[in-house]
């Protein structure tokens, strides 16, 4: 059995690094543009027209800013080409700034929680804001979904946690935005003590998100494995090359947004070393072009038919 005769033609299902490099850069300039246009009218309107939930929202905004440059500069290091310090390359840049994110969510949520507390401790203190933040409130809300909405496509595009992740910022922010709106409708209606609470919930909102950004980045990095449907589609893949009787002790653990697998292939113990290892290279070439997966390292089983005796080929142990 030759390794021409095993290789099969297959579609590459997923994303080169290129494309998933170009779309990620693309998306985020966008995003750079829309936050950089908000948090600069949001803060300044919020300061003239006396609205603490509408500074939070452009504080907020601010933050989206900055981690879209971290999404940038991280994008630009995990593509570089695997090193003698890195052999399996750099994607977990993309893993490290998924934990930067969460933690710059965290920080801004907490110090938005404390600064609603301290107004709140005196209401008497709160103004009634101008009409014009509802107007800003509206437009950040309309804007900041739109923007959620096309990273979030581009993300499951090319399947990029990091841009779920900034996507999902950028919804807190169309979340944060919608509150806001209400905070100031209260105040204008008589309740002055609705902006101060819009920003409290704005905060906790943020504090929220962040964390849990931060716990999955921070398992990832300790070699999480993917779910048990992509395992499964993996499995399905090793089991359906040619020459391989089983498969087991698959396992996986994140590299960015790639995959590492280990996995025992099963191939009849009759045929040569040489065959048994054209189709090892096989299975492994099938599964790196049909799945998001960076290498896979298999180890060769004897499989027995069930049909032939091989007591008397088996060598006795000593």
């Amino acid at each position: 059995m030759k390794l021409s005769e095993l290789t099969e033609d297959s579609e590459d299902t997923e994303h080169s690094a290129a494309e998933r490099a170009t779309a990620a850069a693309r998306s985020t300039w966008v995003s750079v543009g829309v936050n950089l246009m908000l948090t600069t009218i949001q803060i300044a309107v919020g300061l003239l027209a006396k609205s603490q939930g509408l500074v939070a929202d452009g504080i907020h905004s601010l933050s989206d800013l900055v981690a879209d440059f971290v999404v940038l500069f991280a994008g630009h290091h995990s593509r570089k080409d695997a090193d003698q310090d890195h052999p399996y390359g750099h994607q977990r840049f993309e893993t490290a700034a998924s934990l930067v994110l969460g933690t710059l969510l965290l920080v801004v949520g907490v110090g938005m929680l404390w600064s609603a507390f301290r107004k709140l401790e005196s209401p008497e203190t709160v103004p009634t804001v101008h009409v014009v933040a509802l107007w800003v409130a509206g437009a950040a809300l309309m804007a900041k979904e739109t923007l959620f909405r096309y990273m979030l496509s581009v993300a499951k595009r090319v399947k990029s946690s990091m841009l779920v992740a900034n996507a999902w910022h950028a919804r807190s922010d169309a979340a944060s935005s919608l509150v806001v709106g209400i905070g100031i409708v209260g105040n204008l209606a008589g309740y002055p003590i609705l902006d101060p609470i819009a920003a409290l919930i704005v905060g906790f909102m943020v504090t929220r998100m962040g964390w849990g950004f931060s716990w999955d980045a921070l398992h990832d990095l300790m070699d999480r494995a993917v779910d048990e449907q992509e395992v499964a589609a993996i499995r399905d893949t090793l089991l359906h090359t040619p020459g391989v009787s089983g498969v087991h002790d698959v396992r996986t653990r994140k590299m960015g947004d790639m995959i590492v697998v280990d996995a025992h292939i099963e191939v009849d113990a009759t045929i040569t070393v040489e065959a048994g290892h054209d189709i090892a290279v096989v299975a492994r070439q099938r599964v790196l072009q049909r799945h998001r997966v960076l290498n896979l390292m298999t180890h060769v089983d004897p499989w027995h038919r069930p049909d032939l005796d091989h007591a008397s080929t088996r060598v006795p142990a000593p």
